[in-house]
């Protein structure tokens, strides 16, 4: 098992990609299929993965419980690596009494089919980003929130989301009034992105500029506050409209953009750090409560091992991608704070922050707190 998620790895930080460039991946928050191949990797293991904890208590007493537990990630993505790596570490801690059944890359369904299927219990456990799971828990718009992460580095950031204090404790509250329990997030500072076919180095820059977006209305706000055209598009239908030109730009991670072969019709790569690039794992409310206290620990050591495990490699496999746009041709341009600071200090900005903090109520104010 560690050989294979070593060989996932490998494979998500080389990315050495067959598909066609007008080819389009069927999970867009993720990274696209890849078929990148690794002979010989060396297993990828951090002092973490290393040490088998010490049983917390006799697991041998328990009944052996298996749930089920799914992605719809592409390929060797940071979501099935990170999914599968919790299976793993449950595995392991409980010499093999509690176990996940695991199904990663839409074997089970698209984002909205696997929180359908853990609301109802027909299966457990979902690792999914957090923009898919909002119409389910309203209270998730609160990652729309823009640019709220963009300054603050990746452990700051784990305290705020994954520590104990207001914040989590709210968010806590909200999914398990939708019959869910957050079990964490997986995040590293690393963001989604802009593509353009023209520099943006400023803030004048975005003023109409025709940028594909998915149908958030939180997302379109913010691109209208700054100036932009925001267009929502099928997946599919990206790389063609950006080929011929219909539109200008497309925000996403740099694995997506990697996987969907931006590079190939896109000049520049402007890290606007815009949205966090984050994955929550949830669990079943019901089937989380039904489970023995021992078992439940299990869980949740092997949640916080596999964040240990996987954060270090989030922010290789943000670089290595970035690399791979820059070796095909693009201009990455960087942002100082200033140009957060001036973007966050407009208005209609301004006006983002407080719909999004009516809509999660307050949870906007309370997470920029935490993070302060």
């Amino acid at each position: 098992m560690k050989k294979f998620l070593a060989l996932l790895l490998a494979a998500a930080m080389v990315m050495s990609l067959a598909a066609c460039g007008g080819s389009s991946a069927p999970a867009e928050t993720e990274a696209a299929e890849t078929e990148a191949a690794a002979e010989e990797a060396a297993p990828a293991e951090t002092e973490a993965a290393e040490e088998a904890a010490e049983p917390a208590g006799d697991y041998s007493a328990l009944e052996p419980v298996e749930l089920i537990g799914a992605d719809s990630t592409g390929k060797g993505a940071a979501g099935q690596i990170f999914g599968e790596y919790v299976a793993q570490r449950v595995d392991e801690i409980t010499g093999g009494q509690l176990t996940i059944d695991y199904h990663p890359n839409g074997d089970l369904g698209g984002d909205a089919d696997l929180i359908r299927q853990v609301q109802s219990n027909d299966i457990q456990i979902v690792v999914c980003q957090t923009a898919p799971i909002v119409s389910t828990i309203p209270e998730m718009a609160v990652f729309d929130l823009p640019m709220v992460f963009s300054k603050f580095d990746g452990d700051k950031i784990n305290e705020a989301l994954n520590g104990e204090n207001a914040f989590t404790e709210a968010l806590g509250a909200a999914y398990e009034a939708k019959g869910f329990h957050l079990l964490g997030f997986l995040q590293n500072a690393t963001y989604r992105l802009t593509t353009s076919n023209k520099a943006l180095n400023t803030l004048e820059d975005f003023k109409g500029l025709q940028i594909r977006t998915m149908e958030n209305a939180n997302h379109m706000a913010f691109w209208q506050a700054i100036g932009a055209e925001p267009t929502p598009l099928a997946w599919a239908e990206v790389y063609v409209s950006l080929q011929n030109k219909m539109i200008d730009a497309q925000e996403n991670a740099a694995d997506t953009c990697v996987g969907a072969n931006f590079q190939e019709v896109q000049k520049y790569l402007a890290c606007t750090n815009h949205i966090l690039y984050c994955n929550q794992i949830c669990i079943n409310k019901d089937a989380y409560e039904g489970l023995d206290p021992l078992y439940q620990a299990a869980l949740d050591q092997a949640v916080t091992e596999a964040i240990d495990y996987m954060r270090p490699q989030l922010e290789q496999i943000d670089t290595d991608n970035k690399k791979i746009l820059a070796d095909g041709g693009m201009e990455i341009i960087e942002y100082e704070d200033s140009f957060f600071d001036e973007v966050l200090a407009l208005d209609g900005v301004k006006k983002v922050y407080e719909d999004i903090d009516s809509q999660t109520s307050g949870l906007g104010t309370t997470l920029t707190e935490v993070l302060q």
